[in-house]
Formats: structure tokens, C-alpha cells, sequence
């Protein structure tokens, strides 16, 4: 079992930047794949970034060049920072730990506003 807690949301101005973090606890951090998700009311979730349990790296080219997926398993945490912000980056983001492409747990999410 694995229990995930985002914090960093907040309304910034545009062209800011924000990094959002997400620690877990439970079962072996370091086993899961781990990724940033959000969500905008009334579309449906988009994968942000995706980092493996080797730290390998990828993004959907919509996400790629403003935002970085990073994780510190001393930490327990893997971090998006997100930079260049727009208004279209509105939306509450999640993170999710699985493995081989399955998602097994999900975080509550975190509120980002970008809005001048």
C-alpha cells in the first residue's frame, strides 16, 4: 500500500514558476514508476510527466520543455517543476505510482491557478 500527498499548488502570474511535490509512504518507494497528471473541469486527465523506478524519464510532446519530473527516494518524493507557466496550465495535478504501466495508487491532487 502506498499513501500519496501533493502540495505546492498555488495561484501564480504567468511566466512564474512552480514546483509541486508529492511524498509517499508505505510499500518500497523506490519499486514504483511515478507520474504527474492533471486535470481541467470538464476534459479528461492528461499524463504530464512519467519518471520509472530507474529514473528514466518521458513526457508527451505537448508537455515537453517547460516541465521536469525529477524524484529523491531518501526523499520518499518525486517532484514537476514547471516553468513559463500559462493560463492553459490550469488544473488540478495528481501523482500516481504503479508499475508496467499500471497505475495503482493516486494521490488527493493539488490546485494550480495561473491567472494574472
Amino acid at each position: 500500500q502506498v499513501q500519496l500527498v501533493e502540495s505546492g499548488g498555488g495561484l501564480v502570474q504567468p511566466g512564474e514558476s512552480l514546483r509541486l511535490s508529492c511524498a509517499a509512504s508505505g510499500s518500497i518507494f523506490s519499486d514504483y514508476d511515478l507520474a504527474w497528471h492533471r486535470r481541467v473541469p470538464g476534459r479528461q486527465r492528461e499524463l504530464v510527466a512519467r519518471i520509472t523506478s530507474s529514473g528514466n524519464t518521458n513526457y508527451p510532446d505537448s508537455m515537453k520543455g517547460r516541465f521536469t519530473i525529477s524524484r529523491d527516494n531518501a526523499r520518499n518524493t518525486v517532484y514537476l517543476q514547471m516553468n513559463s507557466l500559462k493560463p492553459d496550465d490550469t488544473a488540478v495535478y495528481y501523482c500516481s505510482a504503479g508499475r508496467k504501466g499500471l497505475i495503482y495508487y493516486w494521490g488527493q491532487g493539488t490546485q494550480v491557478t495561473v491567472s494574472s
